[in-house]
């Protein structure tokens, strides 16, 4: 196909959006609410994914060193910690830091405590656990080194969170698939209609010896610029959604901190990748579901 016949068909699918206006709002309309779902689905996993991990820092292992362990025992559990890759901000607490933090918080009693003989507060480490899914695995290894006396960990709150995020994943990844499938599936009858309407035309043109190409190429084109009119459209919709409930997170960060709710993701920050994904996906799904009606109409 010439260059000149390429140009014209690609002006003739645009221009065909405005000369069948009401079909191609309805093709715009439908394209508009599916990708308006799917990024908002999509933005609202990117920042529960950053929730969980933000409630997952906040968990702790202690580990209980045995009195009267040596500096050469507790030194090596330390580097064994330090070797675990599971562990993460491992902090070291003395005896003596131990009691000077246990004095600041009985303070009223704290006149008493200066009579003791001798310390009777323990060697502490303190970590983090990177993989909540591994936490017994982690406490079973630290519990096998040498000079440690116990272990403490948060098994329910572990568990939980693992159950949460893994159900949450399955839950969010099935809404995605079900609004693309439907998203399909609507798009394309609703661009069936449009084609149908214009069926007369599309059997002309093949009378008079148009090639498949050349009756396919407008159509192709008035779906993909349809989609991408609808992904601009879905873009700014998303942004305005998203900046207003952004806001209610970071307004009040001291409160929602509590819950894990803070790093959460501005829009500007991924602005132009939800508009590439959403053009991209119009364009795709407006292509597509013009492709997949028309067909039937080419057999004459």
């Amino acid at each position: 196909m010439r260059t000149s016949n390429v140009s014209y068909l690609v002006k003739k699918g645009i221009a065909s959006v405005w000369k069948n206006f009401i079909m191609s709002f309805a093709s715009f309309s439908i394209l508009l609410v599916s990708l308006l779902q799917i990024s908002c689905t999509a933005l609202f996993m990117m920042n529960i994914n950053i929730v969980m991990s933000n409630i997952e820092d906040t968990n702790e292992v202690t580990i209980y060193v045995k009195d009267g362990a040596t500096d050469e025992q507790i030194q090596h559990i330390g580097d064994v910690l330090h070797s675990n890759s599971n562990l993460t901000d491992i902090t070291h607490y003395t005896k003596e830091q131990a009691l000077e933090d246990f004095k600041k918080d009985m303070a009223e009693y704290s006149e008493l405590l200066n009579y003791l003989e001798e310390n009777p507060m323990p060697e502490t480490y303190l970590a983090r656990v990177t993989d909540l899914s591994q936490i017994r695995a982690t406490v079973t290894a630290i519990s096998g080194i040498e000079g440690v006396e116990q272990v403490k960990a948060p098994y329910d709150f572990a568990n939980a969170l693992v159950n949460i995020r893994n159900a949450l994943s399955i839950i969010v990844v099935a809404m995605l698939l079900t609004l693309i499938v439907v998203s399909i599936v609507i798009v394309s009858n609703t661009i069936r209609t449009s084609v149908f309407a214009r069926r007369t035309e599309i059997t002309i043109m093949k009378y008079v010896g148009a090639t498949n190409g050349f009756i396919k190429l407008p159509f192709f084109v008035e779906g993909c610029f349809v989609g991408i009119l609808a992904g601009t459209a879905a873009w700014g919709l998303t942004w305005f959604i998203y900046d207003a409930v952004y806001s209610l997170f970071t307004d009040n960060l001291t409160l929602w901190e509590m819950f894990g709710f803070f790093n959460l993701i501005p829009f500007s920050s991924v602005c132009w990748i939800v508009l590439g994904a959403n053009c991209v996906a119009g364009a795709f799904l407006g292509a597509v579901g013009t492709m997949i009606s028309m067909g039937k109409y080419l057999k004459v």
